[in-house]
């Protein structure tokens, strides 16, 4: 099978083929999980066969191509990768860096009431 050219996580499309080290194809790409500011690739969340979505970390990740994912798992491992957390990530932040961002915020909206939960 023809994966095509090596590539960069920073290029890596939704939709393509993820294959397990012993060659069957266990889902397809969702999305990148990566800090791009920072050079950093996390992993990638696939749809499996049954279109569930799984988490997979970059160090189970042996190849990316044009075309193709290559894992490091074989398909029964892939099988049982686990689901993603879906949390928000917590950012601490200055206190006054929020403070600024809060005025702005505020000042943009015309004082409506932004923080207030429906």
């Amino acid at each position: 099978m023809d994966e095509g050219q090596p590539i960069s996580y920073e290029v890596l499309h939704e939709g393509v083929p993820v294959y397990s080290s012993d060659g069957q194809q266990v889902g397809t790409v969702g999305s990148v999980l990566s800090a791009p500011e920072e050079d950093i690739f996390h992993g990638l969340l696939i749809y499996d066969q049954s279109k569930d979505v799984r988490f997979v970390e970059a160090s189970s990740v042996a190849s990316l191509h044009e075309r193709g994912v290559d894992l490091r798992l074989d398909a029964a491992a892939a099988r049982e990768l686990p689901l993603p957390e879906h949390r928000a990530p917590v950012f601490k932040e200055d206190p006054g860096e929020q403070t600024k961002w809060s005025h702005l915020i505020h000042k943009f909206t015309r004082g409506t009431d932004w923080k207030r939960e429906h």
